[in-house]
């Protein structure tokens, strides 16, 4: 299951937080139930209960829609979602102990901790660019942000989703034709922490960082190129980011 920012729900879910960010929670509320409404798969349901939960005036029903989302997620049960796990047991924890059970809040907050591990995710493992590379050839940190040129990043980027990495291809500086790499972590890698847990729970992007090399392994030709109207929203939504880069 694939997350994709062009999703329709996971559209009114950044049209909602647009809303949070601007002061209308009703606005935002609005936007996150017809999310919820109109989600169709676990993927979609459990994005659209996490946001409806944050907006609910009674512990009782905060825990209900936390434990709605949790059902989808736990249903699901792969790589896009498992790194959800340990906010969304945290705040569950929260609401039980807020709610005067004190034993359910400590099973909650056992298995919290007992999924923040290093990512599981085993790949396959993209990176996109406009460079012209071969086989063999290794990525290493260094180079320049494509969202903020200033920044010289001490990572190396990567995903394990084919079109995330398309997007990132078709987002890279340079006149190179958009390529899509399959890599191999020389080291360990951790969760990108510009995207997990930021503005959707866990880490759907399947985006990881890495200070070791990425090895160059083949070239992917299967991936869908973002269309020129999602490119140049997308474009404008990172032009307008105040937010800092982790780095």
């Amino acid at each position: 299951m694939e997350f994709s920012p062009f999703n329709t729900v996971v559209k009114l879910c950044l049209q909602g937080m647009s809303m949070e960010e601007q002061g209308k929670p009703e606005e935002a509320v609005r936007l996150f139930m017809q999310g919820w409404n109109e989600a169709t798969d676990d993927l979609e349901k459990f994005l659209a209960a996490h946001y409806v939960a944050r907006h609910q005036e009674t512990m009782s029903e905060r825990l209900r829609w936390l434990e709605t989302a949790l059902k989808y997620a736990l249903k699901i049960n792969d790589d896009t979602v498992k790194s959800a796990f340990p906010s969304l047991y945290t705040h569950i924890s929260e609401c039980y102990a807020n709610l005067s059970e004190p034993e359910k809040a400590k099973e909650n907050a056992e298995l919290a901790r007992l999924f923040k591990d290093n990512p599981s995710d085993k790949g396959p493992f993209y990176h996109g660019t406009k460079a012209d590379l071969k086989v063999g050839d290794m990525l290493t940190a260094g180079g320049s942000s494509n969202y903020k040129s200033e920044f010289k990043m001490n990572h190396i980027y990567f995903t394990s989703l084919v079109n995330g990495a398309g997007l990132a291809a078709a987002l890279a500086k340079g006149n190179g034709r958009e390529r899509v790499y399959i890599v191999e972590p020389m080291g360990n890698y951790e969760n990108d922490p510009n995207l997990t847990d930021k503005k959707f729970p866990g880490n759907p992007t399947r985006s990881y960082r890495s200070e070791a090399p990425l090895k160059i392994i083949g070239e992917a030709a299967d991936w869908i190129r973002p269309s020129a109207e999602d490119l140049q929203r997308f474009r404008e939504k990172l032009e307008n980011s105040k937010g800092k880069i982790i780095n």
